[in-house]
């Protein structure tokens, strides 16, 4: 070994020589004399592969004469400078003994306020030196701590992006060799490194979350709550590299940073949002490091939770399918940090930008998740936060907050989480979003089993059934709600809905009434064919006819107060069209009803929506309808006195109608009823009312049968002839016309009165014309019943 070391003696006093001249050659003025020589130095040194030990003693020789080189004017002196001492740092077997004159140089040159390297790429090559001067030297770097951070600080912020993730690079390996040290000074490069965050280059912002996390897992633990800001809206990178970076450093702190315990509410959300990431890497990798998070965490409180080990490893009771349950220490995370963590999440929850928004709500389920029966404390602001977020523009936060608040009917017991929405149901937190709790409280009962939720059913479906929530708005989106609620109960408790039959067909036909949407109306009718199916029945008239008597009182209990805006008006008009035969049968609920509904004192418009309802009604169900229509008439024939025009014309249109459909049923007491009031009409102020009333007339002569005596009842029929026999002679032809058609008609009835009529006012029209016309009917009709012919 000694003669070795003789011999590597004698060569580098050979090499040094005859490197001699060269290194004079670095003082000259001739740029071209100094590049030659540093290549000649170059040549002779690092590229001749001499040992370790002659090059580490030719190093400590060119040292200083290369380090001046750094400074030298020409740019492609220091490059060359810059490569000789890589170089001997890489292959020199000591390169530590370097570092007293290497690293005040590069401080010198890196590290000031104004760099004094003008040139990206050497800055980058000179950055690259330092970062494999960290490697070789590792802890011997200690001495030198202010003139790494000094470089470092300065170098995170350089112009050039290849620099700054030289630096960045640098920086961990950096905090790594140094760890007892780095510590001390390591929050002056937290602030560059913030600065440096948002680059717009990727990589850049890689490089940098990587540095930030070496800074504080390996720094004083004071500035974690400087960085996480601007990790989490790293979350939203557009780049997955990054946002895969963010997931590694949050799940090393939680792993390894030395006060991690108090930081846990801040880093779990961070590490939890990344477990919804679009990109399957990445959820595989933040799942993971969770995992290894808990199981961390269970292995050292093993003696905090060793007593309910088994209670808290049996999974609940109907836990959600096909959802793989997080481990005891996740979870026992969670619950532990829920108080904190539920406000951060309201708070975010109504964030301005939507992508935080939907983080949230994504971040939210995960929580419920691993909380289960712990989030049962937090309901109040849980159930705030979820009411907020169901106002929401954008659809997917909606449906990631309803999937949370349905773990929430899966956790939480229903007496617990009924009280409070219910009466939140019954008196809304916003008056401009009403519908959301009971948005929330659907979707909380889809995720109860049905076990627990059947002893709740009358509660639920009674709150439903309430004036003040099925009645109070209009909103189609309320509706929504409301119809989503029952559907809910239908899907979810089935058969047993029996019981609660009545008030979910209130609330059905409620929503039917109240609705502007013929989808939701239709949704509605559906729900109602289900209310029939679960129960057994054939038919939805077969419900009906289950439930009318309670149906009917529950409107006629506020009929007196009743009035054109009532959604009870609506609700009747649904319950009397859907029911069809079914409401004959109950005649003597429904005529106190339509009575008190159509006093002449009744508002108007109510009184003609009833008037429209009765002959929509007639029109549907002629034959079932034969036994009640008779006691509607009376009140339609007072309403032909409305003030009203548009009461009057509806009074007379529901008249043509129940002449159409059951005029031949009626007896003649009752028709003799009729016809004085309608010849009133002829003198209305309306020409609609008017036409409607002629029309009337001429079905009232078509409703006259066999049982119609002419003879016995001839002073009606004179009388009616006489009246008509006037407005035969009217101004408008087209009423002329009318009036001979129903005349012709009347002829048939007893033409020998019709005749005489005629003949006595003839020569008292203006125009004779349309008398002649009639009496000559009138003769042709008695000569063919003289001869015998039929009528």
């Amino acid at each position: 070994m000694a003669a070795m070391a003789a011999g590597d003696e004698h060569a580098a006093s050979e090499i040094l020589r005859g490197l001699a001249r060269h290194l004079n050659c670095l003082n000259e003025d001739n740029k071209a004399t100094r590049k030659r020589a540093l290549e000649q130095i170059r040549r002779e040194t690092v590229d001749k592969g001499l040992s370790s030990s002659v090059l580490q003693e030719v190093f400590s020789v060119v040292l200083k004469p290369l380090l001046r080189c750094l400074s030298d004017p020409m740019e492609r002196c220091r490059e060359t400078a810059v490569l000789v001492i890589t170089e001997f740092i890489r292959c020199a077997p000591k390169p530590e003994e370097s570092l007293p004159y290497l690293m005040p140089c590069l401080a010198q040159r890196l590290g000031e306020k104004e760099i004094l390297e003008p040139t990206e790429e050497l800055r980058l090559l000179t950055m690259e030196m330092l970062t494999l001067i960290v490697d070789v030297c590792g802890k011997h770097l200690a001495p030198y701590l202010n003139e790494m951070i000094n470089i470092l600080q300065r170098t995170i912020v350089d112009p050039f992006p290849d620099v700054k993730r030289e630096s960045c690079k640098c920086t961990v390996n950096f905090a790594k060799s140094v760890p007892e040290h780095f510590h001390m000074q390591s929050d002056s490069l937290v602030k560059p490194l913030m600065q440096t965050i948002a680059h717009q280059h990727s990589r850049v912002r890689m490089s940098v979350i990587d540095a930030t996390g070496a800074v504080i897992q390996y720094g004083s633990g004071k500035n974690v709550d400087d960085v996480l800001s601007h990790l989490a809206q790293r979350l939203f990178d557009d780049s997955a590299q990054v946002r895969k970076a963010v997931a590694a450093v949050v799940g090393s702190w939680l792993l390894h940073m030395r006060d991690r315990y108090s930081y846990f509410h801040k880093l779990i959300p961070l590490l939890l949002s990344s477990i919804d990431d679009e990109i399957p890497e990445i959820r595989l990798l933040a799942a993971d490091l969770w995992r290894q998070v808990g199981a961390q965490w269970e292995k050292e409180n093993e003696d905090d939770i060793k007593d309910k080990l088994d209670f808290l490893l049996t999974p609940p009771p109907f836990y959600p399918p096909g959802v793989e349950r997080p481990g005891l220490g996740c979870r026992e995370l969670v619950v532990r940090n829920l108080g904190r963590l539920v406000p951060a999440i309201t708070h975010d929850i109504t964030d301005w930008l939507v992508p935080t928004r939907i983080r949230t709500s994504q971040l939210l389920y995960v929580l419920l998740l691993h909380a289960e029966d712990h989030s049962t404390q937090h309901l109040q602001p849980l159930l705030a936060t979820l009411y907020q977020a169901c106002t929401d523009s954008e659809k997917d936060v909606v449906s990631n907050c309803l999937a949370a608040a349905k773990l929430l009917g899966t956790f939480v017991p229903p007496a617990v989480f009924l009280k409070l929405l219910l009466d939140h149901v019954t008196a809304p937190y916003s008056s401009s979003h009403p519908w959301a709790p009971l948005m929330v409280l659907a979707a909380v009962l889809g995720g109860c089993s049905k076990p627990l939720l059947k002893p709740h059913l009358e509660q639920i479906a009674n709150t439903l059934a309430q004036p003040d929530v099925c009645q109070e708005y209009q909103q189609v989106m309320y509706l929504e709600q409301l119809l989503a609620c029952v559907d809910v109960l239908l899907r979810q408790c089935v058969s047993d809905c029996g019981p609660v039959s009545l008030q979910l067909l209130q609330v059905l036909v409620t929503v039917q009434s109240l609705s502007t949407e013929p989808s939701l109306s239709e949704k509605a009718v559906e729900s109602v064919q289900c209310l029939c199916k679960i129960q057994g029945l054939d038919s939805v008239m077969e419900l009906y006819r289950q439930h009318m008597t309670q149906l009917l009182d529950w409107l006629s209990a506020s009929v007196n107060t009743w009035s054109s805006y009532s959604p009870q008006r609506l609700q009747l008009h649904i319950i009397v069209m859907q029911s069809g035969p079914v409401i004959g049968e109950f005649i003597s609920h429904l005529m106190p009803l339509l009575r008190c509904c159509l006093q002449p004192d009744k508002d108007p418009e109510m009184r003609m929506s009833i008037f429209t309802m009765l002959a929509k009604l007639l029109m549907d169900a002629m034959n079932n309808c034969v036994s009640w229509s008779f006691s509607c008439i009376p009140q339609v024939l007072s309403s032909l006195e409305e003030d009203s025009q548009t009461g009057r014309l509806l009074a007379c249109r529901s008249l043509s109608t129940i002449l159409r459909l059951i005029g031949t049923s009626l007896h003649p007491d009752e028709l003799n009823k009729i016809y004085p009031e309608l010849l009133k009409r002829l003198d209305d102020s309306s020409e609609q009312v008017r036409g409607v009333a002629l029309q009337a007339l001429g079905l009232w002569l078509s409703s006259l049968t066999k049982d119609y005596n002419p003879e016995l009842c001839a002073p009606h029929l004179q009388l009616l002839f006489q009246q008509l026999l006037l407005h035969l002679d009217d101004p408008d032809t087209l009423v002329q016309d009318q009036v001979l058609e129903i005349l012709k008609k009347g002829s048939s009835v007893h033409p020998e009165l019709l005749k005489r009529e005629v003949e006595a006012v003839r020569d008292k029209q203006r125009s004779p014309l349309y008398c002649d016309r009639l009496l000559q009917h009138i003769s042709s009709l008695l000569t063919d019943t003289a001869a015998g012919f039929p009528e």
